[in-house]
């Protein structure tokens, strides 16, 4: 198993860990500090040697900070997490906020004003502290840099930074060599008018040089910094315990393998007199402070790798859509025998244990081993899928009952490509609110999957069209309709998303999920998510512009017991059926007898 079980939050010791923090900020002279879930690269997916807002707190989701303050503590999370934080932290401790009615800055603004508040600048981006220390002079007060993290001084078992061997990821799969994509990136820092960039991003660094790592769970990320110049070797800082020879031996062949504990005396000897582009929304704050005080020049310049990785190229295209036929496969299995369990026999745990067994299954009979799950599983019944971000324990652990709904958003990582679908079923006779939300959830879905737009529009443009049929009846989701994926990297990728947040413009070959939902908390949760592909759609008779749409790339049925068809228009209808139909011309095929008649029942037309 890719995924353990093991309850991951404990705050029973929360109350006096934040008591030795204190203590350690009074010696200081601060008053209060600032506790992000991040690392040095400012990615989502970290090690654990990283993961103090757990440690610290209890809480064990992707996102959130905290701040602990002399006499309070306070935690943010945003809409996915709202549920799920106050069972994961000692509320007589830290309160909970919601960090889309009060943010960050909001929150020191209010609580922190005239407080000197510390932070540690490998933790937070430039753009961070600039608008953290605006807001604290506006106060009266001060945002203070520290050079040691004063929560590792009282983190006595801190685990070791991560060693996961690091493997190459072949031209086949990644559709152009690292050499071309070197080139790229000078190009863009020649562009800028940089003499070098720094990159911080994982992804980032992992898709530049066709390399593939083990240092973060479920994401095939290897830890590291690059610093590139607009001409001549970039210099790669990684452990070496990390590379065999052959890997050794191939990055060698495009840049220069440094130790990471010269990478900050390298930088600042590199940018000494010259102009260094930084990704202001990436880059750690720290880079910034070295570059500046070797006497070079911070030039802002959007990390040059990101915009040409979340445009995939038709290699990663092609080997994105033999991963989701993939997975497809595995999901029809799954979901066919989960179909034929008793109502109450089966929890959890199992379903999801069973649906990464089915996923080995069709890696290997393809030829293409299942390299690891591309997120812990999220396996909902009841009032457990109402929980946007659940993820299932031996404590929580819960058996899929007759009469509820039962919501499991899972994720594969394939040498060839990233997947990401979540799907609801019921287990029994569906209640009649049931079917209407999730009609109305599948509504949604259909119109982002029906969406032409022109060039230029961004993901918030359309993000509407999944909300609107919920708003009209008075409801929606605390979340993002849709992120960007990775090609065998990340499952949550940017810059492109669909959501009231998502400002990258959507172009061709840019992959994003595709996932309203619907969450009615102590009952059940509803969400229905396929992955698309940005596409040039054809053209439209007597219209003026070139049109983009979406090509989905999911092929798993979706549950025609919790449809009202009443709700449904003739071109939804018509979607829906044409989809089913692609589904079953797809995949029965290459299913056995059992599993082929299921999806035959399963794809009817609706």
């Amino acid at each position: 198993m890719f995924q353990n079980f093991d309850n991951p939050g404990d705050f029973s010791e929360s109350a006096a860990r934040i008591d030795a923090l204190r203590r350690v900020l009074k010696e200081a002279g601060v008053d209060g500090f600032i506790v992000p879930r991040a690392d040095e690269h400012q990615g989502e997916y970290i090690p654990p040697s990283a993961a103090r807002l757990e440690w610290l707190t209890g809480f064990s989701g992707s996102a959130g900070v905290a701040v602990v303050l002399a006499d309070r503590a306070a935690i943010l999370v945003d809409g996915r997490y709202t549920l799920q934080v106050r069972d994961q932290i000692d509320t007589a401790v830290v309160t909970p906020f919601f960090s889309i009615e009060t943010p960050l800055p909001a929150y020191l603004e209010s609580e922190a004003a005239g407080l000197r508040i510390a932070y540690d600048p490998w933790l937070h981006t430039m753009s961070e502290v600039e608008s953290l220390g605006r807001v604290m002079a506006a106060t009266g007060g001060a945002l203070v840099a520290l050079d040691e993290n004063p929560v590792d001084r009282i983190w006595t078992d801190r685990p070791a930074p991560p060693k996961g061997r690091a493997f190459l990821h072949g031209d086949n799969l990644a559709g152009k060599s690292a050499a071309a994509k070197i080139g790229e990136v000078q190009a863009a820092i020649a562009a800028a008018k940089a003499d070098l960039t720094v990159l911080t991003d994982p992804s980032s660094i992992a898709w530049t040089f066709n390399i593939r790592g083990a240092d973060v769970a479920h994401t095939p990320l290897m830890l590291a910094f690059a610093i590139v110049p607009a001409s001549g070797r970039p210099r790669l800082y990684v452990d070496p315990d990390k590379l065999d020879d052959g890997v050794s031996g191939q990055l060698a062949s495009l840049a220069e393998i440094r130790p990471p504990e010269a990478f900050e005396s390298d930088l600042g000897e590199h940018a000494k007199g010259h102009a260094a582009g930084l990704d202001k929304h990436l880059a750690a704050s720290r880079l910034a402070t070295i570059v500046e005080a070797a006497g070079g020049r911070v030039v802002e310049l959007t990390d040059p790798a990101r915009l040409p990785r979340a445009i995939k190229n038709d290699g990663e295209l092609s080997g994105s859509r033999a991963a989701h036929r993939r997975d497809g496969l595995a999901m029809v299995r799954f979901l066919a025998w989960l179909d034929r369990q008793v109502p109450g026999s089966l929890d959890e745990i199992a379903a999801a244990e069973r649906l990464e067994a089915f996923r080995a299954e069709a890696g290997e009979a393809a030829g293409v081993s299942l390299a690891d799950i591309s997120f812990d599983t999220i396996s909902g019944a009841g009032p457990n899928g109402a929980i946007v971000h659940y993820r299932v324990n031996r404590e929580t652990n819960r058996r899929l009952g007759a009469g509820e709904l039962f919501l499991i958003d899972s994720g594969a990582q394939y040498l060839d490509g990233t997947t990401d679908i979540t799907r609801t079923v019921p287990i029994g006779e569906p209640e009649p609110l049931a079917k209407t939300r999730f009609t109305q959830v599948l509504k949604g879905m259909i119109g982002i999957s029906l969406a032409r737009f022109p060039k230029g529009t961004r993901g918030v443009d359309i993000d509407v069209l999944a909300r609107i049929a919920l708003w009209k009846a008075g409801c929606d989701y605390a979340h993002g309709t849709g992120h960007g994926v990775g090609a065998f990297l990340a499952v949550h990728e940017g810059p492109q998303s669909i959501s009231r947040r998502g400002m990258a413009v959507l172009q061709p070959g840019m992959i994003v999920s595709n996932e309203p939902g619907y969450y009615k908390e102590g009952a059940f949760g509803i969400r229905i998510e396929n992955l698309v592909v940005v596409t040039t759609a054809e053209a439209i008779a007597g219209g003026d512009l070139p049109m983009h749409g979406f090509e989905t790339l999911t092929l798993a049925p979706i549950d025609r017991r919790l449809i009202d068809r009443t709700l449904l228009t003739e071109e939804e209808l018509g979607w829906l059926n044409a989809y089913h139909a692609r589904v079953r011309e797809t995949l029965a095929g290459e299913l056995a007898a059992e599993d082929a008649t299921w999806l035959e029942a399963a794809t009817r037309p609706v």
